[in-house]
């Protein structure tokens, strides 16, 4: 299998439509919440929407940087969701953040496979496979506390 194929499918697995690594994926997670939910705050924890956003923010800056060449993202923007007082809001996050999952792996799968080996950006960030994979760990990493808070939230 090619690595596109490959790493394009990782990332459906994760944000769209997978169960084999953490049984659950991001698409099934943020659509079984309403927005009460979503933004329900617990503790000290970011919520599920907060979490949503931030995942959202990273698939949008690395799009962006495949098309006009810079990474124009800062991780200290990454948490600055805008209110969501409506379940209309939180919809329109939702559709946004799944949009964005399809066009980034839909992005990956159509690259080329030497692609993954040149610099991203700028040779400090690493290549393309390192930042394609970072995408892969930390939305697992984010997906596992969106899992728990919602468990949090039901059984409260």
């Amino acid at each position: 299998m090619n690595r596109n194929i490959n790493i394009a499918s990782r990332l459906r697995e994760v944000l769209l439509n997978g169960h084999w690594i953490a049984n659950t994926n991001y698409k099934e997670q943020i659509e079984a919440v309403d927005w009460q939910q979503a933004t329900q705050k617990i503790d000290s924890l970011n919520t599920i929407a907060a979490l949503t956003y931030h995942i959202n923010y990273y698939l949008i800056g690395l799009l962006n940087a495949f098309e006009n060449g810079r990474l124009e993202i800062s991780d200290k923007y990454s948490f600055d969701l805008p209110p969501i007082n409506t379940e209309l809001e939180w919809k329109k996050l939702v559709a946004d953040f799944l949009s964005n999952a399809t066009k980034f792996a839909d992005k990956i799968e159509a690259m080329d496979d030497q692609t993954f080996d040149l610099p991203f950006i700028d040779e400090k960030y690493g290549t393309f496979l390192r930042n394609i994979e970072a995408v892969i760990e930390h939305s697992y990493y984010h997906l596992g506390q969106v899992a728990l808070i919602r468990k949090m939230i039901l059984h409260k």
